[in-house]
């Protein structure tokens, strides 16, 4: 049982982990049980090349992030469960709880966020009414979103990165992953605005 899971460990869902768990100081967090499903395969960063993304290194590659960006996940957050070398297959809903199933286990959580690529090719059943034709990608690239309302596609049940409307740049994809973590916290902290920064000690 989870409080969020993330389904999807590309630019967006790893953001969204790691803004969630970089609460886990905060009151309205520290309990919280956040997992992430981060089957990687498919992500576009695999063959994405960076030089126009502030704060990365010009022809850091998209493949390195995605191992960086695990390791930093599990070293800064370990309580953070990283499921590896699963496949999300099926979303439904009871008693106001999601069940996941993958092609290995099932999962509950009160909260899902879905940050899977956009291409026609998503498979996760349970979402196929959501689906629509991406509003901010070219036509004959025939790439979908799921219809939601600021990342919410119903109540408990959030999309970011590409498949929420947001067009396929790392830094979109990024923040819409790290709104999302925003609203949660912020669901969590009973509706008071949230945010998560660290300083440095002066």
């Amino acid at each position: 049982m989870y409080d969020v899971l993330i389904i999807g460990g590309g630019a967006a869902g790893m953001s969204c982990a790691l803004v969630l768990g970089s609460a886990k100081n905060k009151d309205y967090a520290e309990n919280k049980s956040i997992g992430i499903i981060a089957h990687q395969k498919t992500s576009h960063l695999q063959t994405a090349l960076f030089n126009n993304v502030l704060g990365l290194k010009p022809e850091t590659t998209g493949a390195s992030i995605l191992e960086s960006g695990m390791k930093q996940l599990k070293t800064l957050y370990p309580h953070v469960e990283q499921i590896v070398k699963e496949k999300v297959l099926d979303i439904s809903k009871a008693n106001n709880l999601f069940r996941i199933k993958t092609n290995k286990n099932s999962y509950e959580s009160k909260i899902v966020v879905i940050a899977v690529g956009y291409t026609n090719l998503m498979t996760l059943k349970g979402l196929d009414k959501y689906i629509e034709p991406h509003p901010r990608a070219a036509v004959e690239k025939d790439r979908i979103w799921l219809k939601n309302t600021d990342h919410l596609i119903e109540e408990n049940l959030y999309v970011a990165g590409t498949l929420a409307g947001w067009r396929s740049q790392f830094a979109i994809a990024s923040g819409s992953g790290a709104q999302v973590a925003t609203d949660i916290l912020t669901l969590w902290n009973g509706g008071k605005h949230a945010k998560v920064h660290d300083k440095i000690e002066v």
